[in-house]
């Protein structure tokens, strides 16, 4: 069986250059980890759009969403859920209807990549 060797082969490998960068992953774990699960929730489709839509507009609710975006009202909940679920979302309740629009604690996150989506050659400006 052969070992698999983790170490660098090079002859000129900067060992205080490798243990700085392990160190920052190390520090820097929990915002990576976080920036990768907006990431992947924005990844899909649906749910990009529907961030698109709650930057531009401020605030939609789950019927609106479902007839701009052609789907059922559950389906776009489900969505949404997940969205909430990541604390990208928040939600207000005005009478029966529930509002649902962006939270800022991820906004500069969406806002790097919602604005790289252009509406008749204008950048989506928040």
């Amino acid at each position: 069986m052969i070992k698999e060797n983790k170490s660098c082969i090079r002859l000129l490998a900067d060992p205080i250059q490798i243990q700085n960068c392990k160190t920052l992953l190390t520090d820097l774990e929990s915002e990576v980890s976080q920036l990768a699960k907006v990431l992947n929730l924005a990844g899909n489709e649906v749910r990009l759009k529907i961030l698109l839509l709650l930057k531009t507009e401020g605030e939609l609710c789950p019927c609106d969403l479902s007839d701009i975006l052609g789907m059922s009202v559950p389906a776009v909940s489900q969505h949404l859920r997940k969205l909430k679920d990541a604390d990208l979302i928040k939600r207000r309740k005005d009478g029966q209807t529930i509002y649902y629009s962006l939270k800022s604690n991820h906004a500069i996150i969406l806002n790097s990549i919602l604005n790289n989506i252009s509406i008749n050659d204008k950048i989506v400006q928040l």
